[in-house]
């Protein structure tokens, strides 16, 4: 019999070990703490586990997102594609740029784009794609690929970069799905770009920070690829810090007025020791998704399917939906947990939703199944840091929360 005893239960703290503290002790004492061999370092143990030849380290996934945009020369008059049921950051970075934000709905009752819409928000002036993979998710990427091949007479590039693709450019928001896999093929190895989020809540944490990767196949040129991340990141500048402290190698060069994004080996300490952890990390994850499951869907109620035979979750989120309720309900529910001490979230708002998109010209109306996604979804406490006895209370909290409340009484 679990403990009904009020608990504390926090709703995504950092997993913080001594070995992540020893790591950081390390850069500190090394007397090298921005950009240096701890974050090239961390590149590498990047590209090694998901899988491709270069990874490029920056201070957020933000960053990483908007860079490539920037290195793929898009810009004003052209389109970008994205969810409308994401956080921000895949959509103002589109504005960031200059380009025009070009908003999709989801599917009736999924977390992921309708690609039917997305095929008819394909236009000429559409340069790139950003699907979000919610929740640790990876997107039908097969059928993003099939939708972009059905209009790729469209295509009209702007830049040798451009050509080379000679199509719409799919660049993965995967803030939540390092670590995910699908049909084989890991996050990282599928979309043109991915773009991961090391961000403090997030499954592996550098405190802020974030990487991109790309597929080498396609024929890039991958030094010159990392050459143009590493300029734009350090304001343009063609030697890094590291770089100059070689004898007499001082000499540097500001090829292009650029950016300050980098990530630091203080940073990169942080991550060193969670790659280290990580598959220990994201099976405890799927242990509590495997408990959730269990006992919440016999109740009635709907979830993000993380593990479906063809695709296995990075576990980051666990988005749960009541059927028949609306907006004030779920509200309601949010608090009463947080009054028996647990800390729930919504993931997400849609952007049209939001002041800074209503002033772009978006209406929720025009999105109605992000609407319903969002009003009775409820995202409930997912990390390593929960005990099994947390998990038992957060869910008989859950269920009584759920009978005591009104639109529930079938749940």
């Amino acid at each position: 019999m679990i403990d009904m005893k009020k608990r504390n239960i926090p709703f995504s703290p950092p997993d913080i070990t001594d070995s992540e503290i020893e790591e950081v002790v390390n850069a500190l004492k090394s007397g090298w703490i921005t950009t240096g061999p701890v974050t090239k370092e961390f590149e590498k143990r990047i590209a090694e586990y998901v899988g491709t030849k270069k990874a490029v380290c920056l201070n957020s996934a933000t960053a990483a997102m908007e860079l490539t945009l920037r290195i793929l020369g898009v810009g004003p008059g052209d389109e970008v594609i994205t969810s409308a049921y994401t956080y921000t950051a895949s959509a103002s970075i589109i504005d960031h740029v200059g380009a025009k934000i070009v908003l999709v709905d989801t599917a009736p009752d999924s977390f992921e784009m309708d690609y039917i819409k997305l095929a008819e928000a394909i236009t000429e002036k559409t340069k790139v794609i950003i699907p979000v993979d919610i929740a640790g998710k990876m997107c039908d990427y097969d059928t993003i690929f099939k939708v972009i091949e059905s209009k790729k007479t469209l295509f009209k590039a702007n830049n040798e970069l451009q050509q080379l693709f000679n199509r719409v450019i799919v660049m993965a928001d995967a803030a939540h799905s390092f670590g995910a896999n699908r049909n084989g093929l890991n996050s990282g190895q599928v979309a043109d770009f991915t773009c991961f989020s090391f961000h403090a809540v997030k499954n592996l944490t550098t405190a802020e920070g974030g990487s991109v990767v790309w597929r080498s196949e396609l024929g890039l040129d991958d030094e010159w690829l990392y050459q143009q991340f590493m300029l734009y990141s350090l304001h343009g500048q063609s030697k890094d810090a590291l770089a100059k402290t070689q004898i007499g190698a001082w000499e540097y060069d500001i090829v292009y007025p650029a950016y300050k994004c980098n990530m630091t080996d203080i940073m990169a300490s942080i991550g060193l020791a969670q790659i280290n952890r990580y598959e220990d990390l994201v099976q405890r994850r799927k242990g509590i998704i495997e408990k959730y499951d269990k006992e919440l869907l016999p109740l009635g109620l709907q979830r993000l399917e993380h593990y479906d035979g063809i695709s296995t979750s990075s576990g980051h989120l666990y988005l749960v939906r009541i059927p028949g309720i609306e907006e004030k309900a779920r509200n309601e529910i949010i608090i009463k947990m947080a009054e028996a001490g647990v800390a729930c979230n919504v993931h997400y708002k849609p952007l049209p939703m939001l002041t800074a998109y209503k002033n772009l010209g978006f209406d929720i109306n025009d999105y109605p199944n992000a609407f319903n996604l969002y009003q009775n979804e409820i995202t409930l406490p997912l990390h390593t840091l929960l005990s099994d006895e947390d998990v038992e209370y957060i869910i008989q909290c859950f269920k009584t929360v759920l009978k005591n409340s009104v639109g529930c009484q079938n749940v």
